[in-house]
């Protein structure tokens, strides 16, 4: 059986670049910039308290 995945970062951009065009995306196919939702993430106390002495490790 014949390994067919690129071990280094320039046999992989061979690859790449011998992909027929039709198969390659343009910059028209890109879809629009949307503005990002708001996050539902909060920061609370109990979240800071959990890393107040991080400095005392780095």
């Amino acid at each position: 059986m014949r390994n067919t995945e690129a071990d280094t970062l320039d046999e992989l951009i061979d690859d790449c670049t011998a992909m027929p065009a039709e198969l390659r995306p343009t910059a028209g196919e890109l879809p629009e910039m949307r503005a990002a939702s708001p996050s539902p993430w909060q920061v609370t106390d109990a979240c800071v308290a959990q890393v107040d002495d991080l400095d005392a490790y780095v």
